[in-house]
């Protein structure tokens, strides 16, 4: 890139996701990467940063770079 050329807009970002880096477009919500691993409607648990996400937060909370987020399936049985 020469002098004087402005960077172009970030187009993804890496976040960690359950520990392994995962790609995905610049601003998205939580919603949307739920809606894109294919979770949606599922029993899940999620933080953002180590900070538990309450389901209704999912919608309106953006991603940044270097987010980690743990999503957990809650799996029935005995």
């Amino acid at each position: 890139m020469g002098e004087g050329m402005a960077a172009p807009m970030e187009t993804e970002i890496e976040i960690e996701l359950n520990g392994q880096p995962h790609r995905l477009p610049a601003g998205q919500r939580v919603q949307d990467l739920i809606d894109a691993l294919a979770l949606t409607g599922q029993a899940l648990a999620l933080a953002v940063n180590r900070q538990v996400l309450p389901r209704q937060q999912w919608a309106v909370t953006p991603l940044a770079a270097h987010d980690k987020v743990d999503v957990v399936r809650a799996i029935g049985g005995g």
